[in-house]
């Protein structure tokens, strides 16, 4: 069984390639749900079409899986609601200048 404290210390590990901050504090995953050996995670980009959305959801996904063990990974790219500097952590926000 996944759990899920695991999948949200596994997606701290998880950068932008574009900004180094994880994607954690950049405030871009909205959900992550756990069901037994099945993680499914919605997260967002900071702009829509974003070169990088596929592989974000390709190494996000294959991070979880050697992390955690699950089975089944599903990282869903969403864009409601859109992401904005303010759902950054205060730590990034630092870590970029913006405060």
């Amino acid at each position: 069984m996944v759990e899920e404290a695991k999948v949200w210390e596994t997606l701290k590990e998880v950068y932008d390639p574009e900004i180094p901050v994880n994607v954690v504090d950049l405030g871009l995953v909205y959900n992550v749900q756990v069901e037994g050996d099945t993680v499914r995670v919605d997260m967002t980009l900071t702009a829509v079409g974003c070169p990088v959305g596929p592989y974000m959801q390709m190494s996000t996904a294959e991070k979880i899986k050697a992390a955690t063990g699950a089975q089944e990974v599903e990282v869903n790219i969403v864009y409601d609601p859109p992401w904005n500097p303010s759902m950054m952590t205060e730590d990034a926000k630092l870590e970029l200048g913006l405060t």
